[in-house]
């Protein structure tokens, strides 16, 4: 037997459910002649009511019941619209998935997915208000947009999900679905780049990205930006100076996680580091001065929104640094516990922080522990080199190896004067 509280809880979110989207559809059809709406506010409220009551007569009952109600609603709804369709022209198709829609969520609420069934029609609700920008969208898109897209959906929602989340490989060191990640947010990070300077312009666009997607992995975003550094005959100011600002970034994530996860080590983080933000915000302010315009280059970008190259090349990277670091793991372990921090940040500097949040703040002094996690971030930064090196070469990639190179070692001096003080 269904309890009755719960029942009765239930129920009152299948008619919130349909009261939602019925206010949007009674909004939308607010001009619509008196007498000529198939449903408003209320008859949405009441199939959301109704999709309730055959939920709960499913669980109780069995299903017979319940179909017969729900195939009555079903013609007298389709059979409703279909007499109206030569009237206003608002009256849509859409009117009608709306209210089928809405008897679904009745049913789910009292199926026992009272939760999801109103956060679906709170999506629904916000795709539906959501009409006039989806269809300037629309219009605004081409052919190769439609396309990045789709590969986009294949490469996040068609093959992630469905990677084996375990260990494989040498030291176990491949998680299939978390390298694979890696390929989704690159991808993620270039279709969002175009799209960003599609909207606001190729130089804006280009700064958003890096200040995004600096605040997740700014290795990846030098490898993207350093992808395009080698493609593109001008711009290289800007997509060195996204290069620095997403590495600035990095440092400022560095100092919030350290605060949060490792608070101890803090203090002395902040001072190793703070020489190397200040080094990459001048040198990124510099490239910035100093930039050539890129806005007329952007529209002959659009034939690769989707960068899989550099995220397939940062794939590997990023798979040979999962064993380098499995193996300072197996080398370095117990008492080499600062040195293994060191080496993972070759890797990811987020871990690093992690594993040093996960020690005792008694057991280690505080000032070798910035010490070890400052070298994670130069080991970091020095990959980023690296990356640039790989994907523009040196003549393409000199100003931001150069803005980089000051972050490095302005942080590499900051260690060696309190190693050697």
């Amino acid at each position: 037997m269904i309890v009755g509280d719960l029942a009765y809880r239930d129920l009152g979110v299948a008619i919130a459910a349909g009261l939602l989207v019925g206010i949007e559809r009674g909004w939308r059809q607010r001009d619509v002649t008196k007498g000529s709406r198939v449903a408003g506010v209320r008859t949405f409220a009441l199939l959301g009511g109704l999709g309730g009551m055959i939920g709960l007569l499913a669980r109780q009952h069995g299903i017979f019941i319940p179909a017969i109600l729900l195939g009555g609603a079903v013609i007298m709804l389709i059979m409703g619209y279909a007499r109206s369709m030569p009237g206003p022209k608002d009256v849509s198709v859409t009117n009608v998935v709306a209210a089928l829609l809405t008897l679904c969520l009745g049913i789910l609420a009292t199926s026992g997915q009272p939760a999801l069934a109103m956060a679906a029609a709170a999506v629904v609700t916000m795709i539906l208000a959501s009409r006039s920008g989806l269809h300037a969208l629309i219009q605004k898109l081409g052919e190769e947009d439609v396309i990045a897209l789709a590969r986009f959906a294949i490469i996040a929602g068609a093959i992630w999900p469905f990677l084996p989340d375990a260990r494989y490989g040498p030291l176990d060191a491949w998680n299939p679905q978390q390298l694979w990640l890696v390929v989704v947010f690159v991808t993620g990070l270039s279709f969002a780049s175009y799209v960003a300077s599609r909207n606001f312009g190729a130089e804006k666009g280009i700064l958003i990205t890096a200040a995004i997607g600096g605040a997740y992995s700014s290795t990846a975003v030098t490898a993207l930006l350093s992808h395009r550094l080698r493609n593109d005959e001008t711009g290289h100011g800007t997509l060195s100076a996204g290069i620095a600002l997403a590495t600035s970034i990095m440092f400022v994530r560095v100092l919030l996680l350290t605060a949060v996860i490792a608070d101890f080590a803090f203090l002395p983080v902040l001072r190793l580091v703070g020489f190397a933000v200040l080094a990459g915000v001048i040198a990124g302010l510099v490239l910035l001065r100093d930039r050539s315009p890129v806005a007329s280059q952007e529209p002959a970008q659009p034939r690769n929104p989707i960068a899989i190259i550099p995220a397939i090349g940062f794939l590997v990277l990023v798979a040979i640094m999962a064993v380098a670091a499995r193996w300072a793991e197996a080398r370095f372990g117990g008492g080499g516990a600062l040195a293994l921090i060191t080496a993972i940040g070759v890797f990811d500097v987020d871990a690093a922080i992690i594993t040093l949040g996960g020690l005792t703040s008694g057991s280690i002094d505080r000032n070798l522990a910035g010490l070890a996690l400052s070298g994670a971030v130069l080991a970091n930064m020095l990959v980023k080199i690296g990356v640039v090196i790989l994907y523009a070469g040196f003549k393409r990639g000199r100003s931001a190896i150069l803005a980089l190179s000051a972050g490095a070692v302005s942080l590499a001096g900051a260690c060696v004067l309190v190693i050697f003080t």
